[in-house]
């Protein structure tokens, strides 16, 4: 499941909920026992894994306590480390604790107490912690992600530069191969850019290649880390579907590590933050745009893929590839979400703005996702 809640009738008279508020330089600790109705203490620590141990260990026995904090650059670092002291701790999704829309206060200790109160009364998500082994797989395939967006601004660097010099392509698409072959004319000495500006525009177009060449590495790094045992299945499966190329497939595969874990595609669809915010009352009902809670990286993914769909479907021969040798429900299943989603957004797009209807398009896609990913097998599972 995805939701880290607890269950009422299973906290003895003794458990200590402590909620962690973390820090690079600090850890402020709110200690509330089961029976207490505000925190009993409420104590700022510097991060030193040392004095956390001796000062959780006078609270009481490992096994009586329950920590959380907040999922951040901090990792998951600390938690691990409260697991091998036997210490059990539970990551929380921020952007899905409860707030009220009254309170206008935010700092380390009322942060803390906040967890720790939420916490014990079940009202907090756990996101899913990944082994060492898997976080450094997705961080490789963010890395990725991270060139192609500083690929874009070099892009816009180049671009801007030679416009401010009078200088636009116009002779076919930009950045394919013909466009390349201009931008590294400009930069010789019999360009018609003054001697300055050569020098410019030649570091703007060297940073560009740069990043390029790293990008392809790293795209060919991740290529092979798909085909290992661990992640091959899973990527297999996603590539059915239209729209989900290696990296694409790899990006979910490594952010959603265990499928298993939501009871409903709905659930997920909320974890990506795909569902509309809703300010109804009585008869009255107002659905605003979506909540962009949860991954971003997996909800830029979908909503890429979604734009696929606003093409009749049919099965190219990428597709038609990735798909060779896969079990016949899951192409199944990728058939039958090109039909459906080319209608929702042709049916949406019809009155609403097309970026509209490419989002409802990536919230039906989760719906197929979830479908074939739910049983997918996993080799390395544990018994």
């Amino acid at each position: 499941m995805s939701h880290g809640t607890v269950d009422q009738s299973r906290i003895a008279p003794s458990t200590i909920f402590i909620g962690l508020d973390v820090h690079k330089e600090s850890v402020t600790l709110a200690v509330l026992p089961s029976d207490a109705a505000a925190p009993t203490k409420v104590d700022k620590l510097p991060y030193d894994l040392k004095k956390l141990r001796r000062y959780l260990e006078k609270l009481g026995p490992a096994d009586t306590l329950r920590t959380c904090y907040e999922a951040s650059g901090a990792g998951y670092v600390l938690q691990r480390e409260l697991a091998t002291w036997g210490i059990a701790c539970t990551v929380i999704a921020p952007s899905l604790i409860p707030t009220k829309p009254g309170v206008q206060r935010k700092h380390d200790k009322y942060d803390a107490s906040q967890l720790a109160r939420l916490f014990r009364a079940g009202e907090l998500t756990a996101v899913h912690v990944p082994t060492e082994a898997e976080e450094r797989v997705r961080d490789l395939v963010r890395c990725r992600s991270t060139f192609q967006r500083e690929i874009l601004k070099s892009r816009h660097y180049v671009l801007k530069f030679l416009a401010r010099r009078g200088l636009v392509y116009r002779e076919g698409t930009p950045w394919r191969q013909p466009h390349y072959e201009w931008l590294r004319r400009l930069a010789r000495a019999d360009s018609p850019l003054a001697a300055e500006d050569r020098i410019v525009f030649g570091e703007y177009l060297a940073l560009l290649e740069y990043k390029l060449s790293r990008r392809d590495e790293l795209d060919r790094q991740i290529a092979a880390l798909a085909l290992t045992p661990a992640l091959a299945p899973k990527v297999a499966r996603l590539q059915c579907f239209r729209g989900l190329d290696t990296h694409g497939a790899m990006v979910l595969a490594t952010e959603l590590a265990d499928w298993r874990r939501f009871g409903s595609a709905r659930e997920l669809m909320a974890y990506f933050g795909l569902v509309p915010r809703e300010h109804s009352s009585g008869d009255r009902q107002r659905r605003g745009s979506i909540t962009k809670a949860g991954n971003s990286h997996v909800r830029h993914v979908l909503v890429q893929a979604a734009w696929s769909y606003r093409f009749a479907p049919k099965v190219g021969v990428a597709l038609k590839r990735r798909q060779e040798g896969q079990d016949p429900r899951v192409i199944a299943h990728a058939w039958k979400a090109q039909h459906r989603a080319h209608k929702v957004f042709h049916r949406l797009s019809a009155a609403r703005p097309p970026q509209v209807a490419v989002v409802a398009v990536a919230r039906e896609l989760v719906g197929f996702l979830w479908a074939v990913m739910r049983d997918a097998p996993d080799p390395l599972a544990r018994a």
